[in-house]
């Protein structure tokens, strides 16, 4: 691929790069090199021809995702520099230890690498493309992988597809070990707590690092409460939730296949346990037919229900259905964690969408705590909508 295809912008287009905003937007495009192709890099410059940054072309509103705003060679060395700070990051942070090797190596914009997202369970990186251009590179992303953890007996690379992804073009994607011999433990440690991670077949990457730091503020909650996790996936709550105390934990989901695993996770972790209980469906029908007062800790944390901007309003109605049961249900003096994950719903959206679902359970609700992703989902100062993750903890008299 040369590096010297390249985009030039319309006039007074150019001010987002110059803040250092990693998009460039296809309305914001003057003219292109005739024969660009998906995954192609490309120099983006000025209208007056000054070089504004160098990155990855792909067809669609966000035609071009910078890596770089120096002039300088994507390669191999390119990635293992980005990684390499990436991983130290992560390490000076206390993230990677004995009793935790679950974290976020690679978080797209946030590390620099838009399109790129890899987590690391124990040995075992997962990576995941999500551009073309990324998919283009990934043997480079490889070599570097290989370099910054050389010093790991075992160590595996897993690359893995998204299911529907933002690719127009044509191009082959399987999900295979792509270095390394295979993982058949697939046994990771969180914050001291061992789950079982499907890689393979799982959501994502196989967990939800993102909610490791909610997770540990559940269990801070959980001490004698009767316990109720909606769209339970794999059980991270709920295992919290039982280590915290929990008098009864129920886990939800409607996937029988991820229940069975939040199963494993429990057994794993505490035997057999007479505390937990599960369940095998549709969370709105669940939540429907539930007694009131049942519950005193209610966990919502339902799939993005806003993948475009298309479904916002769809979805702001979705979450306002789904927080006014769990209001209207819950036991006077519970708590209810409640989340967004969709990127498209802006923070102040969702606060206002569980304000109107308060308002009409007629409940008296206060907001004890403001959540976000944890710190090896890092949000770049200069992109803000890196920040997806938006969580509410809630008292409710």
């Amino acid at each position: 691929m040369s590096q010297h295809k390249e985009i030039i912008l319309r006039p007074k287009k150019d001010e987002f790069l110059k803040r250092f905003h990693p998009w460039v937007f296809s309305g914001a495009i003057s003219s292109k090199t005739i024969n660009l192709i998906e995954g192609d890099l490309v120099n983006v410059l000025s209208f007056e021809k000054e070089f504004l940054g160098i990155g990855h072309y792909q067809i669609g509103s966000i035609a071009v995702r910078i890596l770089s705003f120096d002039e300088e060679k994507i390669d191999e060395n390119f990635y293992e520099k980005r990684i390499t700070s990436a991983y130290k990051m992560r390490n000076e942070l206390k993230l990677i230890r004995s009793d935790n090797n679950v974290y976020r190596l690679i978080h797209g914009e946030g590390d620099n690498l838009p399109g790129l997202i890899i987590d690391m369970y124990g040995s075992t990186a997962v990576v995941q493309a999500h551009s073309v251009g990324m998919h283009a590179d990934r043997k480079l992303i490889v070599e570097a992988l290989k370099k910054v953890f050389r010093s790991y007996p075992d160590f595996n690379i897993f690359y893995k597809s998204e299911g529907t992804l933002p690719f127009k073009a044509e191009i082959d994607f399987d999900d295979s070990y792509i270095y390394g011999s295979k993982n058949e433990t697939h046994i990771a440690v969180e914050n001291g707590l061992k789950f079982k991670i499907d890689w393979l077949k799982g959501q994502k990457t196989g967990f939800f690092i993102d909610q490791r730091d909610n997770r540990s503020l559940l269990e801070h909650y959980s001490y004698g409460r009767n316990v109720l996790n909606m769209f339970s996936y794999t059980g991270g709550f709920s295992v919290y939730a039982l280590r915290g105390g929990a008098t009864d934990v129920v886990s939800v989901d409607s996937s029988s296949k991820a229940i069975s695993l939040a199963e494993e996770n429990v057994a794993m972790n505490f035997g057999d346990d007479s505390r937990h209980h599960s369940s095998s469906e549709d969370g709105f029908k669940f939540l429907g037919e539930l007694p009131k007062g049942k519950y005193n800790l209610i966990v919502l944390d339902p799939p993005a229900f806003a993948k475009h901007r298309g479904a916002i309003n769809n979805a702001l109605q979705g979450y306002k259905r789904l927080n006014h049961a769990a209001f209207s249900k819950i036991a006077s003096g519970g708590i209810v964690f409640t989340f967004s994950c969709s990127q498209v719903i802006t923070k102040e959206q969702f606060r206002l969408t569980v304000f109107s679902a308060a308002a009409l359970s007629g409940r008296k609700v206060k907001i004890l705590h403001q959540l976000t992703q944890p710190a090896d989902h890092p949000v770049n100062i200069y992109h803000p909508e890196g920040e997806y993750l938006k969580g509410l903890v809630l008292y409710v008299e």
